[in-house]
């Protein structure tokens, strides 16, 4: 199986497919988790919102719950696109990483989305393990990538815990510009390949 593939078999990320039908579901159901929540959501309700029948839901997205990770996942690839954050001075990148996390997080229907319980924690790990640690190892290559793309995850995963998810007051009460300052220098040192030791005579 694919590395960037869940063990459900389906690929995470922007729909694909049949992209009008796919696209018309998932925004059906953007609005109506953000409206109803994630257990008062039904799939008649998103079918009949998106004009499909109910089958087509079950085809493409396999559940409800799969059909939640796709919502998310194609609202993380539009605001924390990883080939868009990766593009451009590699001197910048980790104040491109922090802007992006923090430009997703700042969104009040994404905050909506990620309080819907284990759902959508499980979309945040796979959508960090499988779509930013998996790119960045590819993007950093050479001795210790998966080392220092691993050390990268951990501090956004920290940013996102700390500030988002459970968070304490002095992350919480940095503004995304002091919290780009802070995180910089931390994430620079991380994407930054070892040193050849020199070996003396």
């Amino acid at each position: 199986m694919n590395k960037d593939t869940p063990a459900s078999g389906r690929a995470r990320g922007r729909p694909r497919g049949n992209p009008p039908i796919r696209e018309s579901i998932v925004s059906a159901a953007h609005t109506l988790f953000l409206e109803r929540g994630y257990r008062r959501t039904t799939l008649r309700a998103v079918a009949g919102a998106a004009g499909v029948d109910p089958a087509l839901i079950g085809y493409h997205f396999g559940s409800k719950k799969g059909l939640f990770a796709d919502v998310m996942q194609f609202q993380c690839a539009n605001a924390l696109a990883v080939d868009d954050v990766l593009d451009g001075d590699r001197a910048t990148l980790p104040g491109r990483l922090v802007d992006a996390v923090t430009d997703l997080w700042e969104d009040a229907g994404f905050v909506q989305l990620t309080a819907q319980g284990d759902e959508a924690a499980e979309v945040i790990r796979e959508y960090l393990e499988h779509e930013l640690l998996a790119r960045l190892v590819e993007f950093l290559g050479g001795r210790d990538a998966t080392a220092r793309a691993t050390a990268v995850v951990t501090v956004l995963g920290g940013l996102i815990y700390t500030r988002y998810l459970n968070p304490l007051p002095t992350p919480a009460a940095l503004s995304p510009v002091e919290t780009r300052r802070v995180l910089t220098p931390v994430l620079r040192a991380a994407l930054t390949p070892p040193r050849t030791p020199i070996r003396r005579p």
